[in-house]
């Protein structure tokens, strides 16, 4: 599960079909309608919020918005209710380390949508998210290369 801090405007057909199936299974772990997953990394800057629900239905939304804006069906009657959440605050570096594991991930997976993107440098976070500085938050699963650049 990826729930990315990025804006998933970045995020090429594949990813964003993947994080809405993926945003949608966390919306279900949040309202207690599953058992798995309950523990995943992903899931704790959303658990953590004042109102889990809410925030990751706004999340859910912005997902929904982008699939409008490319022409896709999305099921907008999937998200759950709540209003607009708090922003959350993640760090520059967890954004940092997203954009770079997602354009990596593009030029094997999508290298003409990879070509579109990859000269960017300072990636727009989901809307969601408030970037302060400070390193890659401690939930991230990290690369043992990135590991050590958490510890500089």
């Amino acid at each position: 599960m990826r729930l990315w801090t990025l804006h998933p405007k970045y995020l090429d057909s594949r990813g964003l079909v993947a994080l809405w199936r993926e945003a949608l299974l966390a919306q279900a772990v949040l309202n207690g309608e599953t058992r798995g997953y309950t523990r995943h990394p992903q899931l704790a800057r959303f658990q953590e919020s004042a109102s889990p629900q809410a925030a990751l239905a706004s999340y859910l939304r912005v997902v929904h918005a982008e699939s409008l804006r490319r022409g896709y069906r999305f099921d907008r009657s999937k998200i759950g209710t709540g209003e607009n959440a708090e922003l959350i605050a993640v760090t520059r570096a967890q954004l940092q380390y997203e954009w770079q594991h997602l354009k990596a991930k593009l030029q094997r997976r999508d290298p003409t949508w990879w070509e579109q993107i990859k000269s960017l440098t300072r990636p727009k976070s989901h809307p969601l998210f408030r970037i302060k500085p400070g390193p890659i938050e401690d939930w991230e699963v990290v690369s043992s290369a990135a590991s050590r650049r958490r510890s500089l």
